[in-house]
């Protein structure tokens, strides 16, 4: 039969599931959008930019059984959407980028948005694909969801050029929905040998990545039977619930908080899983992992990559956790539980709060004071989306995640600008379940305007911002070994325009009495379907254990004469002013 390319588009986006597409029309798009705008079952969702359309994507994949799914216009279309690209494909996040390209029927150089993308995108996707005929288009969009859910995911480019969309061709039946098997390739005595490790080992612990986020009910059966303190990543912060007493919190190294450095001191044998090792993972690599490390992954790349693994299991984790929870159990029947060691965790988690709560904040707000009226007030399956800056690690710290996947954060990427757009795709795909961002003023200038589809969606989004003047993160990273702060103060911004420009309410915060007020006011708002943008006055003068370690670590790594250069210029400017 006969049918146009954005009609056979649309039909296979259908028979994949997708519910939304992000993006914005253009003049190599539009015939699929018209094609979007007459389907009973997707939503294309218009957004205000590219780069926000991407975070969107981003949020519906990490939330849901959903794809996030682009449909962008060539060239200025898909390097706008290029940051929310490359944070998906380091984040392992599957996800679909449909694009217009250019005439292909034509024999004319220079048409508007010639470029070659898939040069320009081969390193942020797991591979790219240019449609060529009205037969491949069903096919190929088929392979790339295939491809973008695939062993680790991430996302998949497909260019369908515009005359493709305009012209009907000959096109064939649609092949069956691609079925993406979850397997393993370890053999059985490696199982045993990881097995054996771990219960041999008198102070085992595990370290979990947003890799084991399916897998919580198995880690922590695994975590009980080993009587084992459990660390995550910063990506990984909602896979094991803070609940657990065996929860010690983020990474577990110099730049971790008392709990997990004191739990994983004398750590004798380490089950990773789902987790690269990378940089923030690790505080800047100031982790000691044990030689007896069982690495668990379904990307045999990242195996021995920062730290040797004695025992690499490959596969996805739930498959694998569940193959050697069996041979833990062969073992033994489970240790009894530590009632010491679970105490001292949540002596450590209690006093470090604290220590915040102490904090003089002079007249602004403690964020211990925030973060413990939020986590009195919001359900356990409230979804926090949280952004880059110096608020990341203070919700590491001090916001406690009670179950998998209530948290989603841009990490080895570190895409500031995700809070706002990637709430709203979590939204749409949860509209059972509350959802708030938490971004910093820096990091809320890049993408507030986004509010505006939120308003237009009537999705009830809390926007939490931490407004403290600056972009945190990196000015208390210069202040240490500069002694100034050059190009990271963000000047007067009042936030209250941005509300009454994208129809939200507002509510300013200057102080801890008015937190738990604003909190629920906000909450009240947004469950009416109205945004709300809270404006926090931040007290940031209390630096993070992350920010600390982590300098400490950067620093101590130096040459010796790098080290006293460096002491020696943050002195003399200290000293001169």
């Amino acid at each position: 039969m006969k049918k146009s390319g954005a009609w056979m588009a649309v039909r296979a986006l259908e028979a994949l599931g997708i519910r939304y597409t992000f993006g914005i029309p253009g003049v190599h798009n539009t015939e699929i959008y018209d094609e979007l705008n007459s389907s009973e079952q997707i939503t294309p969702v218009l957004v205000t930019h590219e780069g926000g359309a991407s975070f969107m994507a981003d949020g519906v994949s990490r939330t849901s059984d959903q794809t996030g799914t682009l449909v962008i216009v060539p060239a200025a279309g898909a390097t706008h959407a290029a940051s929310g690209i490359g944070e998906a494909f380091l984040d392992g996040i599957p996800m679909l980028v449909i694009c217009g390209g250019i005439r292909t029927d034509l024999d004319k150089k220079y048409q508007l948005h010639e470029l070659d993308q898939h040069a320009f995108l081969k390193a942020l996707t797991k591979a790219s694909f240019l449609v060529r005929t009205h037969e491949e288009i069903g096919p190929t969009l088929f392979k790339a969801w295939e491809i973008a859910h695939s062993d680790e995911p991430g996302p998949v480019f497909v260019e369908i050029p515009v005359n493709l969309q305009m012209f009907p061709g000959e096109v064939a039946p649609l092949p069956p929905v691609p079925v993406i098997a979850h397997n393993h390739r370890v053999a059985s005595d490696d199982f045993q040998r990881a097995a054996q490790m771990l219960m041999a080992a008198k102070k085992p612990a595990l370290f979990l990545g947003w890799g084991s986020r399916h897998a919580d009910q198995l880690t922590q059966a695994i975590a009980g039977h080993l009587q084992a303190p459990v660390a995550t990543t910063l990506q990984g912060l909602s896979v094991f619930p803070a609940t657990n007493p065996l929860h010690c919190g983020f990474s577990f190294g110099a730049a971790a908080v008392p709990a997990a450095r004191n739990a994983f001191a004398d750590c004798d044998c380490l089950l990773a899983v789902g987790t690269r090792f990378a940089e923030i993972a690790t505080g800047s690599y100031g982790v000691t992992v044990p030689p007896n490390l069982v690495h668990v992954d379904i990307n045999p790349k990242v195996f021995n990559a920062n730290y040797p693994a004695a025992v690499s299991l490959e596969g996805d984790a739930v498959v694998v956790l569940t193959a050697l929870l069996e041979e833990l159990r062969k073992i033994s029947a489970g240790r009894a539980a530590n009632a010491e060691l679970h105490a001292r965790i949540q002596r450590d988690k209690q006093a470090y709060r604290d220590e915040w709560l102490r904090h003089d904040s002079k007249g602004k707000v403690n964020p211990a004071v925030f973060f413990d009226a939020l986590r009195a007030a919001v359900p356990d399956d409230a979804i926090a989306v949280v952004d880059d800056g110096n608020h990341t690690y203070l919700t590491a710290e001090l916001f406690p995640v009670h179950q998998s996947k209530a948290l989603i954060v841009p990490t080895d990427f570190n895409a500031m600008g995700y809070a706002v757009p990637a709430s709203i795709g979590a939204k749409l795909v949860n509209p059972e379940r509350e959802v708030f961002a938490i971004v910093g003023d820096g990091a809320f200038t890049m993408t507030c305007m986004e509010i505006v589809s939120a308003t237009r969606l009537g999705l009830g989004i809390v926007y939490y911002v931490f407004h403290d003047g600056e972009l945190s993160q990196i000015a208390q990273a210069q202040e240490i070994p500069f002694n100034r702060k050059p190009c990271t103060a963000l000047g007067a911004i009042d936030f209250s325009g941005v509300a009454i420009a994208t129809g939200a309410d507002y509510i300013k915060v200057e102080n801890n009495q008015g937190v738990v007020a604003a909190i629920a006011r906000a909450r009240e708002t947004a469950a009416g379907g109205r945004c709300v943008v809270v404006d926090l006055i931040m007290d940031y003068s209390k630096r993070t254990a992350f920010t600390q370690g982590a300098v400490k670590t950067n620093f101590k790594r130096f040459p010796l004469a790098q080290r006293l250069r460096m002491v020696g210029r943050a002195l003399k400017r200290k000293i001169t002013g």
